[in-house]
């Protein structure tokens, strides 16, 4: 079983990397490598997609890489392996992204990318720091997790969903600010999940185990 962490040039996968393998190993979850190398991203069992930065220039990167682009869509479209977004990288499943210029999207959870705008002045953006999770729908990834738990966040733009049932969680921040996602074999989580202690770990320890 081979988990690989799409590098695409967008952040420092480092500490992601460090919290799968760990989860691997306590789990039985297989190997979990990070690589910018198509091939190993068309024979891996599961994706990761991660992302740090603004929404354009993320899915510019992305694309730039094309052989490793097409085989993340292949395999994700076609094969339906399990596939995992975290913070950009969970925003590029949005059919469009709001942020500097109209972007679209991979389209795979329909809805928009648009700036977060809480309804008190006092708090700032970008929605910086730990938060409570709220959660809205049960899903295997969750299993273990529950309302209260504490996940940690840094971002300027949330995902607006088109379907009510694809928001999973969400948390208070001036309004309701969406922070899971899912649709099929696809999830993304809006936090750092490998930043987020237990309840991230715990996530991640699901992921590596979801059979859709």
């Amino acid at each position: 079983m081979l988990t690989v962490l799409i590098d695409y040039e967008s952040g420092n996968l480092h500490s992601a990397e460090k919290a799968f393998q760990r989860m691997a190993r306590e789990t039985g979850g297989g190997e979990v490598i990070v690589s910018s190398k198509p091939e190993d991203v068309a024979r891996a069992d599961r994706l990761v997609l991660p992302g740090d930065g603004a929404f354009p220039s993320c899915l510019h990167g992305l694309k730039s890489y094309a052989q490793v682009y097409e085989a993340m869509v292949e395999a994700v479209q076609v094969r339906a392996v399990p596939f995992m977004g975290i913070c950009v990288g969970m925003q590029m499943l949005a059919t469009w992204g709001r942020e500097y210029e109209d972007t679209r999207g991979l389209g795979w959870i329909g809805g928009e990318v648009v700036r977060i705008t809480p309804s008190d002045p006092a708090l700032k953006v970008p929605h910086m720091g730990w938060n409570d999770l709220v959660i809205d729908g049960a899903h295997p990834v969750l299993d273990g997790v529950k309302t209260g738990d504490h996940a940690y966040f840094v971002h300027s733009y949330q995902f607006h969903v088109d379907t009510p049932a694809e928001r999973l969680a969400h948390v208070e921040y001036g309004g309701e600010v969406t922070a899971i996602v899912a649709k099929d074999n696809v999830i993304g989580l809006q936090f750092h999940p490998e930043k987020s202690q237990g309840p991230g770990l715990r996530m991640l320890a699901n992921f590596l185990n979801w059979k859709p």
